[in-house]
């Protein structure tokens, strides 16, 4: 007779617990801005003790499903985009920290997707579009060349193409993207001393998005962020050596 060399676990009360409240969001029976139960009208319901109860709201705090604050009673969060994202940033951390072949494919999803975003906003855009993203453009360039600022607003451009494809999704993954490689490869999106180059890409993309030339738009996004990517390789490349 073979045996199975993996125990059987007995689940947690807490496992159950979670279990149920998940149903009722998932169910319809809470709504986002809903508040929950209190614990001890949940501990009478369950019939289960307080540990049970705060390990399976903490489980659904970490998944972005409720909200928990002090001396209130927890609440359904509004679904977003931009909370999930909140909620893989840890794990993608550990993911970009411990593995070159993860940031490899990081950089060409990134740069695949922003020249569709380039391509999309050209075809999209509108009058109101193109205005935007000439402020932008504008007080992108006042930010001050080195500083956080530039960064950021580094950041909101791509962010502002990928919106005009009126998709939240692409803009959300968009913002993404950005903010992972900021965070935790921010050599790959600043360049101390080529901020006028950043700037003048910026302007081309822009230029061929204002015009509706989706195929030069895409080129054009693709080539400012390989040539990120290739400066990345070579500072890499130099410190090896």
């Amino acid at each position: 007779m073979t045996t199975d060399p993996d125990p059987i676990r007995r689940r947690k009360l807490s496992d159950d617990v979670e279990e149920r409240l998940l149903a009722l969001i998932q169910n319809g029976g809470l709504k986002p801005g809903d508040t929950l139960s209190s614990e001890r009208e949940l501990m009478t319901s369950y019939r289960v003790g307080r540990p049970a109860i705060r390990e399976a709201m903490q489980n659904l705090q970490r998944m972005g499903l409720v909200e928990i604050r002090h001396g209130e009673r927890p609440r359904v969060v509004q679904p977003s985009m931009d909370a999930m994202v909140g909620q893989l940033t840890q794990t993608m951390r550990h993911l970009l920290a411990h593995s070159e072949t993860s940031l490899g494919h990081l950089k060409e999803a990134r740069a695949t997707f922003e020249a569709e975003m380039a391509r999309i906003a050209a075809h999209q855009r509108n009058e109101e579009d193109v205005v935007g993203l000439r402020a932008l453009l504008a007080q992108h360039q006042r930010s001050g060349q080195g500083s956080e600022k530039f960064l950021e607003y580094d950041g909101i451009f791509h962010r502002r193409i990928a919106a005009i494809s009126g998709n939240p999704i692409f803009e959300s993954l968009s913002f993404a993207l950005f903010s992972w490689l900021t965070h935790f490869h921010a050599d790959l999106v600043r360049k101390p001393g080529l901020e006028k180059l950043t700037l003048a890409e910026h302007q081309a993309i822009v230029d061929a998005i204002e015009a509706g030339d989706a195929v030069a738009a895409g080129q054009k996004m693709a080539d400012h962020l390989n040539r990120a990517n290739e400066l990345y390789h070579q500072d890499n490349y130099k410190r090896t050596r």
